[in-house]
């Protein structure tokens, strides 16, 4: 049976849990609001309100959790206070013979480190190490390390941990939160796109989401005289499912490797995640029937000898196409090209210039760039109609009857949604597949869902002859 200090110990962690769960539900239910607030709506739609709700339920429960708590610690300590008084009664006053024990042997509560930090192991060497020789050679030490390391993961991430190593068939490590986010710096095509999406939590449980879409609305008509029936439409809707998807990676890694190897972190870790990064931002871009793609409704534009001048008002009529489908339910924000695209608009001459500029936009120039973003980090620069530039070489260059031309997609950010897991945790297992010639297995692994499809003609993408490769 647990000592007093260990029940004690338990609840401050139950109790820690349940505050940061209160937590979670005030950014959230801002978040909501600050939307709304900023689309310029005086109300919340039925699906925020539903939100808000259900918010207002978790914070309540938490609370209740965290009054329980409280009131269970407030009993455990009244119970350790009656036993160290009791033990002081039975002390005896008369000194004895016995030493004291060493300062490195006693045992003291504190601030503890955590087992695997950035300043010590920056790249993640000593956990990848660990956690192949834990699974190849029943390393008791390197157990014992990822073991304390899982222990402070349930007090920091419990509400993630708990959803993403719930399947017992799987052996799942939570690598630590500051490798998951190393990517973005390295050489891959990453998630430009994905990063500028709107961001939701990925539901605990099913493999899909489903939205409801108010196909058929209700109507108003003038009154043809008093007294007379005014105009009545019933409502319909259609549901919207939004598949989970799972992006993952494998690499087998060498026992030779393993022992002596340097590196490794930099050839296997930060490259499974990269590679998982590329395929979730791909698939938003590509992915048959329901990618950026296949959803956007195309402006064609159609030239034997593009000029940038002449691209320029066949993004302005992408960008009108979709507040005319949106209206008042979100507004055109980002401009998603390939890199080659950027440089090709770049390097465009003119001598005119739009009638009517953005803020910020210098009246003698067709767009402004900011020469501080790197790819992946943000938006690269603005077009003279406010669009924000996202450079994503996800981007299909192979398009068209010559396969050599891209798209530029026009999206409102609002309409972008994107389910993933907060902090977006990636997983790690390591086991031998291969016992016989010395490998081990690793793969990361995370789940995702998207969808761009509330509103038909919500997306909108410019393509055709006009946009071949570029030529400097």
């Amino acid at each position: 049976m647990p000592g007093i200090d260990d029940l004690i110990a338990s609840i401050e962690v139950e109790k820690e849990a349940a505050e940061k769960r209160y937590k979670k539900t005030l950014r959230e239910t801002e978040l909501i609001l600050a939307k709304a607030q900023q689309e310029g709506r005086s109300h919340l739609t039925e699906e925020e309100g539903a939100r808000i709700e259900e918010l207002k339920a978790n914070r309540e429960q938490a609370k209740g959790d965290i009054e329980g708590a409280q009131r269970k610690l407030a009993d455990a300590n009244e119970v350790k206070a009656e036993e160290t008084e009791r033990a002081e009664k039975q002390r005896e006053v008369s000194p004895t013979k016995t030493r004291k024990p060493a300062y490195d042997q006693v045992a003291r509560v504190g601030n503890e480190e955590r087992t695997y930090r950035k300043d010590q192991d920056p790249y993640g060497k000593s956990f990848l190490l660990d956690v192949c020789r834990q699974f190849m050679f029943q390393d008791v030490e390197a157990s014992n390390k990822l073991s304390r390391h899982m222990a402070e993961e349930r007090v920091e991430r419990a509400e993630y941990l708990s959803r993403a190593v719930g399947t017992s068939a799987w052996t799942g490590l939570t690598v630590p939160q500051y490798l998951t986010d190393m990517y973005a710096p390295a050489t891959a095509a990453l998630r430009p796109f994905a990063d500028v999406c709107n961001r939701h939590p990925l539901p605990e449980n099913g493999m899909s989401v489903n939205i409801s879409r108010v196909t058929t609305a209700s109507s108003a008509a003038l009154q043809a005289s008093e007294n007379a029936a005014v105009s009545e439409t019933n409502m319909d809707d259609t549901l919207l499912t939004v598949n989970v998807q799972t992006a993952a990676g494998q690499q087998t890694v060498s026992r030779q490797a393993i022992d002596r190897g340097t590196g490794i972190e930099d050839v296997t870790m930060q490259d499974l995640f990269n590679r998982v990064a590329t395929v979730l931002d791909n698939t938003l871009l590509n992915q048959a029937t329901t990618g950026l793609t296949n959803v956007a409704q195309a402006n064609a534009y159609t030239d034997a000898s593009p000029t940038g001048a002449e691209l320029y008002p066949k993004i302005l009529g992408a960008t009108a196409a979709v507040e005319a489908a949106l209206l008042a339910m979100g507004r055109p924000t980002h401009a998603v090209m390939h890199s080659r695209r950027w440089y090709w608009l770049s390097s465009q001459m003119s001598s005119t210039w739009p009638m009517i500029n953005w803020t910020g936009v210098p009246v003698q120039a067709a767009g402004t760039a900011d020469s501080s973003s790197m790819y992946g980090s943000g938006p690269r620069g603005v077009l003279p109609c406010g669009l924000e530039v996202i450079v994503d070489n996800n981007i299909s260059t192979g398009l068209g009857a010559g396969t050599n031309e891209d798209e530029v997609y026009v999206v409102p950010q609002s309409e972008c949604h994107l389910w993933e897991d907060p902090n977006a945790p990636l997983f790690i297992r390591a086991e031998q597949p291969a016992a016989a010639s010395l490998g081990v297995l690793l793969v990361a692994y995370s789940y995702f869902a998207y969808t761009f499809g509330r509103y038909t003609n919500g997306m909108q993408k410019v393509g055709g002859t006009g946009l071949v490769t570029p030529t400097f």
